[in-house]
């Protein structure tokens, strides 16, 4: 877990700093699986025409690469878009 979101969890008892520790791993996984659905989902259903070929047609692949390539790098500009704006208002308490 990451030490920044330890730091407001200092002055509780030892079992309880475990057991926030384990729920936000917790919420970390689950929210990086649901991010990964959503993006074999939107991908898929933009891409893939055709259910002739077992494997994807040269111009599905492409698709399919540039989707997720565009869903990673948005996904990575919202969150450090979030980033700042917890900094910022980190800095105005």
């Amino acid at each position: 877990m990451d030490k920044s979101m330890m730091g407001d969890l200092d002055n509780l008892p030892e079992e309880d700093k475990l057991r926030m520790s384990s729920m936000i791993d917790q919420l970390q996984i689950r929210d990086s699986l649901r991010m990964y659905n959503s993006l074999v989902e939107r991908c898929f259903n933009d891409c893939v025409d055709s259910f002739k070929h077992k494997n994807l047609q040269k111009q599905e692949e492409t698709c399919v690469n540039r989707c997720a390539e565009k869903f990673l790098k948005h996904s990575m500009r919202v969150g450090m878009r979030f980033a700042e704006l917890n900094q910022g208002a980190a800095t105005q308490d």
